[in-house]
């Protein structure tokens, strides 16, 4: 089964009884995103608050914990309230690829956390400078073996998904590149554009208005599957490295004593929000796509993640700084 799979669409059914004896949520509910104001996690959490407060007839509210990785929030949940009034809206950088990079900074996300739902994709890219003359993967894979040493990635950080997706993308093809870390995905299109750096795994959504301008080349998406958002891209995996997938995702989590029925209630609610047509189109303008799962997908999915990202991140000698 491929990752993806993992997150296909199930049907919930409720325990309505217990819920209603529980009269869950009876008190204003927190979605703690462990980032700034204005990131991804945060603009999802604020989109949804107001459709989770009309579908649950009590108020929802976004704190922004910030911090170590995103650690900081992350723990802040795995010893909170279990009653059904915190959330985590995590994703894969803060989730799974920082606790293994900084081990020990926060309890493991796999018995600390239960899955509500996948919420969002946000599409990676992999995008090339303009100085390269590579017309697509095929013609970077060229460039990169015949200048072994020679090029460089861009990242917006050590240890986040687009760092990882680089590390993953050198594995995999088999193609000697240094990873070059920014603060943050502007300033490393910045430098992309101006040539200073060969490629990057950018957020489609950032790179997209340069590529379409001409000043840097979309080669390629990172996911399994071509994006919703642009479907005319190929993916890596089609493009010549077969086995490459990474997935840039957000998701909802609850402390992991949090009783089943409110899961399972917290979950229809999203996922019938995340099919809503009008969410979905204001996803879509954000440069992301809804991807809504059962709990237990959820939970598989971020093992099968930690399976991924460990050996890769090992074998990269990836450490916090």
């Amino acid at each position: 089964m491929s990752r993806r799979g993992l997150l296909a669409t199930s049907t919930v059914v409720l325990a309505a009884p217990a819920i209603a004896q529980r009269g869950w949520p009876d008190r204003p509910v927190t979605l703690l995103v462990p980032y700034a104001a204005g990131g991804s996690n945060d603009v999802v959490a604020r989109l949804l608050a107001p459709k989770l407060q009309a579908a649950l007839g009590q108020s929802f509210v976004v704190e922004n914990r910030t911090g170590a990785g995103g650690s900081i929030g992350m723990a802040a949940v795995a010893r909170g309230a279990s009653d059904g009034t915190l959330f985590l809206i995590s994703s894969a950088s803060n989730h799974v690829m920082y606790p293994i990079v900084a081990p020990g900074t926060v309890p493991d996300p796999r018995e600390a956390f239960s899955g509500v739902s996948m919420l969002v994709d946000v599409p990676l890219a992999l995008t090339v400078a303009n100085r390269l003359g590579v017309n697509d993967l095929r013609g970077l894979l060229a460039l990169l073996k015949r200048e072994p040493g020679k090029h460089s990635f861009a990242s917006s950080g050590v240890g986040g998904s687009q760092h990882l997706a680089g590390e993953l993308f050198k594995m995999t093809a088999g193609v000697d590149i240094d990873h070059v870390p920014y603060r943050g995905g502007g300033p490393a299109l910045n430098d992309l554009v101006a040539g200073q750096v060969s490629m990057a795994f950018l957020n489609l959504p950032t790179a997209l208005p340069q590529g379409e301008a001409g000043t840097v080349r979309i080669l390629a998406v990172a996911g399994e599957k071509r994006s919703a958002l642009k479907p005319d891209i190929p993916t890596v995996a089609e493009s010549g490295v077969p086995g490459f997938a990474v997935r840039s995702w957000t998701a909802a989590f609850a402390p992991r004593a949090t009783a089943p029925e409110i899961v399972a209630r917290f979950n229809a609610a999203l996922r019938e929000i995340l099919g809503d047509a009008g969410v979905k189109a204001r996803l879509a303008e954000l440069g992301t796509e809804a991807e809504p799962s059962a709990p237990d997908e959820l939970d598989r999915f971020v093992r099968a993640e930690f399976d991924l990202w460990t050996p890769v991140i090992r074998a990269a000698k990836v450490t916090a700084q």
